[in-house]
């Protein structure tokens, strides 16, 4: 049967008829196409949890160009969410798979009939500039979207440029454009408001709207909200000229053509509309509106939309080009390669052509040619896989992407990079893990990163910062659960951070400082209770938090949680770069084996006040929040990785579906993709700093990474099927390979790593002491 998911084929010729108003998809595209980007379906995700969009953007582009389904609720962060049936309109900014809601910059609504001003609700829509619309007319592939909307016959398509986004719109009868510049995710609830969805206002301030001519709409605002403060402008020009325009503030028109405030809206008058396509090229600025207009200039010209988007899919093909895999299998190519392109959606890019950027300290800079500056760095998830995975496919991009983090903490009065989102820092989430990235990347050979300026930075946060608990982390080697939120997470985080800024400390000739901080990042032990075989909260007076439940969030949850996100089952797991110390506690490889196996077997059910982010439950690890997904290859530290592939090749069986609901959590921003997309090549990092990567269970029977320098790896599994996961022997360049891991070194210059898979383990591959995964500087006891 064909389903909406087998029309997006590598050209996806997708057209909107003027006659009809109907979105058209071009034929099959079988599943062994040599451009990945056939096998993309930006639908994946969008539904459930995982809290992605279906529109249009480049490999890392500043504009995300997508459908606004919902800006009131948490399934709809990333503003669409598959389960509506209305639609507000397309707006160039969207975050990918965060659990917090934001951007949704300058909302453009194609209309007919009279103006509305009013954005209603999903459960009350009528009335307002909202639209029906139906999934069997939307159309979505690399850097394209199209739906067709039923209540005015309006045919919208939709694709992107590096800082630009483009629409295209065919109209039944005269029209019109709303540009809503008050909409975004919203915040601040009406208290008269009832029910599931209600009213409510997105915090803009300090707004502008002015026309130049009749073809041309500039403007800015300021938002409070998560990115407290962030400031974005705007450029929008017409392929002809609007007959008339009216401006509104707080919903009642201005006369002029220019307005100030903070609820702004305009509309853009076309009678004669249906004559032919109304093309309309918005870029986006951080900097100022003539930055906006000079990215308009610079990378809009001429009106080819079908240029624009074909540019846009040689993008997508070009970067997905570098992660194939080869299977007859139609899920799972889609599976795989959407997986690849969610990877390739975040950080974005936040500087304009003339390499000016607002910075962390909010000042504007400039950058050198050829560097770029970036925004929306999920860095609580994304250290963990998609940025080891972009040191292996995307290495240029990724150092890039590092770069720009190291110039942020030298920029930022708050030290440090946390979660940064368009020049603002959000503090969401513990931590400071633009350590671990910027220490992989040392660890890796990226160069351009200032180290000897760089230290000071992370010295004065690693030994002289008192903020979120780090006083009594230094003094008593943990953070008190009954003196700081989510304390018991905090003081496993750290440590794991004291271990990434070890090696930055290294890499700065302050070994002494190294020193200290490696010791330091086994305070993770103060929280072991060996009676219980827990990692437990621990209140000042060194006592054990009570009453102890493993499924819990904490001992007192009517005033803060002692985990973020986590409970002890998971937090007890946690550690990432001392593994073998670990196993020291359990009292050895056996008794770390069986707690593993509890974890995987254990009752799922969680209390009540768990956050929807502890999902996709096997047991009690936790596949759809980031904290569980190293676990599964810890089996190969204490030597039995058969485990390791047994298990991961049912979290990518049973995690991942082709389908909107297809992830059992949140994207945020690559990392779920990430995980994905190195355990389906068999490989995973648990301990990025280090440079290791754990081979697991390699679900294709051959992948081809391009890396580097042209450089290519390929990835061989004969034998594998659904009933094979096991590893029976490894080669690498033809040659055995007994360690149950390879270091970063060997896999970035290319070559053959193969796998010959069997249906029955093989318990004796990597199980001595000296072919398991090293961690924290050495190997597993002989």
């Amino acid at each position: 049967m064909t389903t909406r998911r087998d029309v997006l084929t590598a050209g996806l010729a997708i057209a909107a008829t003027a006659a009809a108003g109907e979105v058209q998809a071009a034929p099959t595209a079988a599943a062994h196409s040599a451009d990945p980007a056939a096998h993309v379906d930006p639908f994946i995700g969008t539904g459930g949890h995982g809290h992605c969009y279906p529109g249009a953007t480049r490999p890392f582009g500043m504009v995300q160009l997508s459908p606004d389904t919902d800006n009131a609720r948490w399934d709809a962060c990333s503003g669409y969410h598959h389960d509506d049936g209305t639609m507000l309109g397309f707006s160039h900014t969207h975050l990918s798979g965060t659990g917090v809601g934001d951007l949704l910059d300058l909302l453009v609504v194609p209309r007919t009939g009279p103006v509305v001003l009013a954005p209603g609700s999903l459960a009350h829509p009528e009335g307002s500039y909202r639209q029906r619309f139906t999934h069997d007319d939307e159309r979505a592939a690399p850097g394209y979207y199209a739906v067709r909307l039923p209540d005015s016959g309006i045919a919208a398509e939709l694709t992107a440029g590096e800082r630009i986004g483009w629409h295209r719109y065919r109209f039944p009868a005269a029209g019109h454009l709303l540009i809503d510049l008050a909409h975004g995710a919203r915040d601040e609830p009406d208290p008269a408001s009832e029910g599931y969805d209600p009213p409510r206002r997105t915090p803009v301030t300090d707004a502008s709207l002015r026309l130049i001519g009749h073809d041309m709409l500039v403007g800015s605002r300021r938002v409070q909200q998560w990115a407290n403060g962030r400031v974005i402008h705007f450029a929008l020009r017409l392929s002809r000229p609007f007959a008339e325009a009216q401006l509104f503030s707080n919903d009642r028109p201005v006369g002029g053509d220019a307005v100030a405030g903070a609820s702004l809206k305009a509309a853009l008058l076309f009678p004669d509309a249906a004559a032919a396509p109304l093309v309309a090229k918005v870029a986006l600025s951080g900097v100022d509106v003539e930055g906006a207009i000079r990215n308009l200039d610079a990378e809009g010209g001429g009106w080819d939309f079908d240029r624009v988007q074909a540019d846009a899919r040689a993008a997508w093909t070009a970067a997905l080009g570098r992660l194939q895999v080869e299977t007859d299998d139609a899920a799972q190519a889609r599976i795989f390669h959407t997986a690849a392109y969610h990877a390739m959606l975040a950080p974005t890019l936040f500087s304009d052509v003339d390499g000016r950027y607002r910075g962390m300290d909010t000042a504007v800079h400039t950058l050198p040619a050829g560097q770029h500056n970036y925004s929306t760095y999920s860095l609580w998830d994304t250290y963990r896989a998609l940025h080891p995975l972009l040191t292996l496919v995307a290495p240029e991009r990724n150092a890039d992407l590092v770069r720009g983090l190291a110039r942020m903490t030298l920029e930022s009065p708050n030290g440090p990079p946390v979660w940064p989102l368009q020049g603002i820092e959000t503090h969401c989430m513990i931590g400071w893990h633009s350590a671990v990235v910027i220490a992989e990347a040392l660890e890796k050979g990226v160069t351009g990163i200032d180290v000897a300026m760089l230290w000071p930075r992370f010295r004065t946060l690693a030994f002289d910062e008192t903020v979120k608990g780090l006083d009594p982390y230094r003094r008593l080697g943990y953070i008190p659960s009954d003196k700081v939120a989510e304390a018991a997470s905090k003081t496993l985080e750290y440590a794991y951070d004291d271990w990434a800024m070890a090696r930055i400390a290294e890499a700065a000739g302050a070994h002494d400082d190294a020193a200290r901080l490696r010791e330091r990042s086994r305070n993770y032990r103060h929280l072991f209770d060996a009676k219980t075989g827990f990692m437990r909260p621990k209140l000042a007076d060194e006592s054990w938090a009570e009453p102890f439940d493993p499924r819990a969030l904490g001992h007192d949850t009517a005033h803060w949680r002692d985990f973020t996100e986590c409970n002890a089952w998971q937090a007890t797991f946690l550690n990432q770069h001392d593994v073998y110390g670990l196993i020291d506690l359990f009292g050895g490889d056996t008794a770390f084996e069986a707690k593993l196996d509890a974890l995987f077997a254990a009752d799922s059910s969680l209390p009540a006040g768990a956050p929807p982010d502890v999902s996709g439950m096997v047991g009690q690890y936790a596949h759809g929040n980031e904290p569980s997904h190293h676990m599964a290859y810890l089996y190969a530290y204490c030597g039995a990785p058969w485990k390791t592939q047994a298990r991961v090749r049912m979290l990518l069986e049973g995690q991942y579906r082709d389908a909107p609901d297809g992830l059992s959590g949140n994207e945020d921003c690559g990392q779920m993709s990430a995980w994905y997309v190195l355990s389906a090549l068999g490989l995973y990092p648990v301990d990025p700093v280090t440079g290791v990567y754990v081979f697991g269970s390699p679900l294709h029977a051959r992948a081809t990474l391009t890396l580097g320098g042209g450089r290519r790896l390929v990835i061989e599994a004969p034998g594998v099927g659904a009933d094979a996961p096991y590893v029976q022997e490894v080669r690498w360049n033809g040659r055995p390979w007994r360690k149950s891991w390879m270091g970063h070194a060997d896999l970035s210059r290319g070559g053959t790593l193969s796998f010959r898979m069997g249906k029955t383990p093989n318990r004796e591959f990597g199980k001595v002491p000296g072919d398991r995964p090293p961690s924290f500087g050495r190997l597993a006891h002989a």
